[in-house]
């Protein structure tokens, strides 16, 4: 279908357009939008490592012998750093999806509630998450 078989009005050039990949980085989301971004990778990062995550909390539990292989594990810096990155994903996770809770609740729907929620989104998950890795790494 092309804007001969449309009405003027539809054929405007306010109407979305299909994107390539390489011109995304050009366009810069506002902060909603990222917490949005956010809280889906963070969701699919948790998902792909829950099978590890649950190996972990098993292989702690079993024993004394596998809960200081556990340790062992947990003490080299790239498994600190997934950790971290865990930490970070469920932090993020937790107060986003608190967020959108309320949005359905139609609590902050509007622009400037929107646009405070989503800076407090990142204002408590990220000090959260550096509390947290002080803590528990």
């Amino acid at each position: 279908i092309t804007c001969r078989d449309w009405s003027s009005d539809v054929c405007s050039s306010d109407l979305p357009r299909n994107l390539d990949l390489a011109s995304l980085r050009s366009y810069s989301l506002p902060l909603p939008g990222k917490v949005s971004i956010f809280h889906r990778v963070s969701g699919l990062g948790l998902f792909l490592m829950l099978p590890v995550i649950l190996w972990l909390f098993q292989a702690s539990v079993t024993s004394p012998e596998t809960f200081a292989v556990f340790q062992g594990l947990a003490a080299a810096w790239p498994v600190k750093v997934i950790l971290a990155g865990l930490i970070w994903a469920y932090a993020h996770h937790f107060c986003a999806g608190i967020r959108f809770l309320l949005m359905d609740v139609h609590v902050g729907v509007d622009k400037a509630p929107a646009r405070k929620s989503a800076a407090a989104v990142f204002a408590v998950s990220i000090p959260l998450s550096i509390i947290l890795w002080g803590v528990l790494l």
